[in-house]
């Protein structure tokens, strides 16, 4: 998979790819992906929600280095938890990269667009 040019630029020295939410996959540059492990390290293992957002983000990372093109190799386990096949949809968001199958993404956005309102006023709740 091709990554945009603008994200190479700050993955250097390789990325992190994992199961992200929404069955999206996420990619982190490395720096990034430590200081999102260290935060996972200290959720409480006594509570179950923890314990299964930790397994969902480090059981499957990988390390992955782009190559000389800026294209890194999806494993078939990533590539079918977010239901990937021939054609992608690559969003950036703050810290990471997020890689959706075009249709999974196409259903979500749409959901997301029509839900808009409810969605505004939750972050307002939240001082946004």
């Amino acid at each position: 998979m091709n990554m945009p040019a603008k994200f190479r630029r700050e993955v250097t020295s390789g990325v992190v790819v994992t199961r992200g939410l929404d069955h999206c996959l996420f990619v982190y540059p490395k720096a990034e992906w430590e200081h999102m492990a260290q935060k996972l390290s200290k959720l409480p293992v006594t509570q179950k929600s923890s314990r299964a957002f930790a397994r969902l983000m480090l059981a499957g990372a990988m390390d992955a280095e782009l190559d000389s093109q800026g294209r890194i190799m999806l494993p078939e386990y990533l590539r079918q938890y977010a239901g990937v096949t021939k054609h992608v949809i690559v969003a950036g968001l703050f810290n990471r990269v997020e890689i959706w199958d075009e249709e999974k993404w196409r259903e979500y956005q749409a959901k997301t667009e029509e839900a808009s309102d409810e969605i505004a006023e939750g972050m307002g709740e939240l001082g946004i």
